[in-house]
């Protein structure tokens, strides 16, 4: 169904977007989590505003300048007008920031953890300061004036550098001067506490050094946002086709990477703000105050470098991702092949599954290894067991995709590792990523040929496992199994419209069958139930079937983490919506589709959001579950989520978001999922230790005998 009319029960995604930002902040606020914890949620939502403005401010300028009256079908809005509400909604975020930064920082003092301004460091730390520039960064300092004979330098995006205006002779100028991006962003100080000083603070301190022929005055460091340059193929071109026409032909006139956000320490002076201004082309809502730093990855380094006795008041406590509760020890695909298993991320290790790759790669039953990787970690045992695999004599297929948003370098480095191996390597097509996570090994048994498939949420990345919250499903269903050989027989030769009995894929038939599943549920009436977790919700077809299932009846909830452009509770429209978000420890991730309920309940996992990039222009792969206890564990999970009174919040007709009451108990999600992978491992191990024990004393009776 497609339409141009604005529904009184959708909102613009970017301020959407902008709310669920805002929830990472108040994860900050909750004086319930550890200042540590805290702040590296401070560090969260600047990583993620600085992305926001790079892709989708960004994208919004190209719109403005390609085709600047086309109204956004979820708001009504032109591009301009976005631009100009986002401005809006960003300011007082930045304020909010800044004073829960503040707070953080000044609560960590009696840590011993202290973030200093020049004027707060003792005199022999000014010496130890003064000392380390002039001999460690001076030297490898690059200033620049800027007048008639010196041009304005490119500014790189997202580094800092230090401004002033220099003054010589009755002439006025601007001095630059970029902070080294291969120094540390810290300088800690001498001493048993962890004080430290930022590099831009002591170069600001500094600068009539670096500038030591001028008066140097209103001195400031600046840091600039640039337009990420999207490509026409991503979800800024979502409502109208035509548009990706018209970028191709915009995109080469346009000056590219434009600046889209400027950051300053100090305020700028009227004269200083409109040279700025006009160097970059914004307006003056484009120019942002911050009284935190600009980057403060360094956050996470100081958390490491916390000694044990302060981390328990500090941060988390430790996790470690258990054992699956759904194996034993022994061989992973004897397992797989005699029941079906699901992993469930951070709470369970990833180790399952890549026992299960080293186990296929040098099976001799094994013939084939074929895999969709879209992000990986910098080192992955995945890759060298796929390696070693295709080393082995299998034949090892492996579709990468090199347009994952800045993880490119990272997958063309491993795919040339792969190639060198002997791994037949496929990169994709062209307009369609491809964003699903399956896996498929072929074997052969008895003659027969077999297959264990596995079909995830998440990404193939060791690191991220440990972080984000995933499911991953390892079955030998034969259905199954045959439904990924013809996914990969049509991805090999560019097949993007594939029938599938089991598999529900885009762009061929992912979207039609959902909407079809819910229309089933439709037809049931006040019996009908919907159930979905996700990350983001823009699709204006699943977004009108959300509305026409909540008018006849039908209960549904989504679990949205981030994106969500349907209105819950609009009279008449969306009255039996429930939409709930979760921020919290790990960062939300599954997506998981239930239709109906009971014994009947249609069940899937899946890779793909309900987004229109995802729905029409991604390669995505869902799997119906159909093993019982997968199911019920599935249910439970959902119901569990929907439960939570502490992370979890409602949103309101408006778009807005508020804690769920707390009627009750006090529950936890993630939490509960903890405590219950930490209770599934216990009778394990307690039975293993009783087998042990028996088979002890089985060996001393022996002995005796």
């Amino acid at each position: 169904m497609t339409g141009t009319e604005v529904l009184d029960y959708t909102q613009n995604r970017e301020l959407s977007w902008l709310r669920f930002n805002q929830r990472v902040l108040e994860e900050a606020r909750d004086e319930s989590v550890p200042l540590m914890e805290r702040m590296k949620f401070v560090a969260i939502f600047t990583s993620n505003l600085d992305e926001f403005f790079m892709i989708r401010v960004g994208s919004l300028y190209d719109m403005t300048a390609a085709d600047g009256k086309k109204a956004d079908i979820r708001s009504g809005m032109t591009p301009k007008q976005q631009l100009e509400a986002i401005y809006r909604t960003v300011a007082p975020l930045y304020k909010e920031r800044d004073k829960t930064y503040s707070e953080i920082k000044k609560q960590l003092k009696p840590y011993g953890v202290c973030g200093l301004d020049f004027k707060e460091l003792e005199q022999s730390e000014k010496k130890y300061v003064k000392k380390y520039f002039r001999e460690q960064v001076l030297p490898v300092l690059s200033p620049q004036i800027v007048d008639a004979n010196h041009p304005f330098p490119h500014l790189l995006n997202k580094e800092i550098y230090v401004v002033a205006n220099l003054k010589m002779g009755g002439k006025t100028m601007l001095g630059i001067v970029p902070v080294p991006q291969y120094i540390s962003d810290i300088l800690y100080l001498p001493g048993h506490d962890i004080r430290y000083i930022r590099m831009e603070k002591v170069i600001t301190e500094y600068l009539e050094i670096v500038f030591d022929q001028y008066q140097v005055s209103d001195k400031n460091y600046i840091c600039v946002t640039r337009n990420a340059d999207i490509s026409p193929d991503d979800e800024a071109f979502d409502d109208n086709e035509d548009f990706r026409n018209i970028m191709q032909e915009t995109l080469h006139k346009r000056r590219r990477m434009a600046v889209v956000r400027l950051e300053t320490a100090s305020p700028l002076g009227k004269e200083m703000e409109k040279y700025f201004c006009d160097r970059f082309k914004i307006q003056p809502e484009c120019i942002f105050r911050t009284k935190m730093p600009m980057k403060l990855a360094y956050m996470f380094g100081i958390a490491d470098k916390l000694p044990e006795s302060m981390k328990r008041s500090l941060i988390y406590e430790p996790f470690t991702p258990q054992p699956a509760a759904m194996l034993a020890p022994g061989s992973v695909m004897e397992q797989v092949k005699r029941k079906d298993v699901l992993l469930s991320y951070p709470y369970e290790s990833m180790e399952p599954f890549l026992q299960l790759i080293k186990e296929a790669a040098s099976d001799p039953d094994v013939m084939t290894i074929k895999i969709t990787i879209y992000r990986l970690a910098k080192k992955a045992r995945l890759v060298e067991y796929l390696c070693a695999a295709a080393e082995n004599g299998k034949e090892v297929t492996v579709l990468i995709e090199l347009r994952a948003r800045f993880d490119e370098q990272n997958n063309i480095e491993w795919s040339e590792r792969m190639e060198e191996a002997g791994c037949r390597v496929l990169y994709g097509f062209e307009g369609y990523k491809v964003h699903s996570k399956i896996c498929l090994i072929t074997y052969r048994s008895r003659n027969e040929i077999r297959y264990i498939t596995q079909i995830g949420t998440g990404n193939y990345n060791e690191k991220t496992a440990k972080m984000y919250t995933d499911y991953s499903l390892m079955t030998s269903s034969q259905e199954i199994g045959e439904d990924a050989a013809v996914f990969f027989k049509n991805m090999s030769i560019g097949n993007l419209q594939g029938e599938y009995r089991c598999l529900i894929v885009s762009p061929s038939s992912l979207k039609q069958k959902v909407l079809a599943l819910m229309d089933e549920e439709i037809r049931k009436g006040e019996n009908g139930r919907i159930l979905m977790k996700m990350n983001s919700v823009t699709d204006m077809d699943f977004i009108r079937k959300t509305a026409e299932a909540s008018q006849a009846g039908v209960k549904i909830d989504l679990i949205v983490r981030g994106i969500c452009c349907i209105l819950p509770g609009i009279p008449g429209k969306t009255e039996n919506l429930r939409v709930t978000s979760i921020v919290g420890r790990f960062l939300e991730h599954p997506r998981v589709f239930i239709f109906g309920s009971g014994q009947e309940a249609k069940v899937y996992i899946g890779s793909a959001d309900m987004m229109t990039r995802n729905t029409e222009k991604r390669v995505e792969v869902a799997c119906p579950i159909y093993d019982e206890t997968i199911r019920r564990r599935l249910k439970h999970c959902m119901k569990v989520m929907l439960s939570d009174n502490l992370k979890a919040r409602e949103m309101m007709p408006d778009g807005t978001y508020r804690k769920k009451e707390s009627g009750g108990e006090m529950s936890d999600a993630q939490a509960v999922f903890m405590q219950e992978a930490l209770n599934a491992r216990r009778p394990a191990a307690e039975k293993r230790a009783k087998e042990g024990l028996l088979q002890r004393v089985l060996g001393l009776f022996r002995r005796q005998q």
